[in-house]
């Protein structure tokens, strides 16, 4: 799924996104709620939330044994740079967070970013939202699993930088 946010572009700076998890959900331009059950899930169905900010995003889940809300925006108060690796017990998961920053050119920028867009456009549990003003300005998110095993990407374009900062979260039931 692909909207365009009716917000500015608030997060200008790869460098100024934080990393949080736990916590309430922020207020979002854009929502893709799904369910986690039917054929291949076994256990309680669940939810995943996909929200995309003014400031980048947010996966909220309730599934299998509890709760996990993960946020990575520009969060006021928070100047701690992105982490390279997490490993964390949540509610009886095991939650993994990893992220890199990519600098390209402008051409391979743009390329780059019209090729992720298509790639979550056309996933069946994918949500993206470009922002006004530069078709190479988005977040995007993809996930896969179901409540026993999740993996979920994102992406957050900086096309002023030439920065694409890319993350990879798995929560899986211990």
């Amino acid at each position: 799924m692909l909207t365009t946010l009716q917000t500015s572009y608030t997060d200008t700076r790869a460098g100024d996104l934080a990393w949080c998890l736990g916590g309430e959900p922020l207020p979002a331009l854009a929502v893709r709620d799904l369910r986690l059950d039917g054929p291949g899930h076994p256990g309680p169905p669940g939810t995943l939330q996909l929200r995309l900010l003014g400031a980048s995003h947010q996966v909220v889940i309730a599934a299998g044994p509890g709760h996990c809300l993960e946020t990575v925006a520009c969060l006021p108060g928070r100047r701690t740079p992105l982490p390279a690796r997490v490993a964390k017990q949540v509610d009886g998961w095991e939650y993994e967070f990893a992220a890199r920053i990519e600098a390209l050119p402008p051409h391979d920028f743009a390329a780059r970013a019209q090729e992720l867009l298509a790639l979550v456009e056309g996933h069946p549990r994918g949500l993206a939202g470009v922002f006004p003003g530069d078709p190479s300005a988005f977040t995007a998110l993809v996930t896969q699993g179901g409540v026993d095993r999740l993996l979920w990407r994102t992406w957050h374009a900086y096309p002023q930088e030439g920065r694409l900062v890319c993350t990879r979260s798995s929560l899986v039931v211990s």
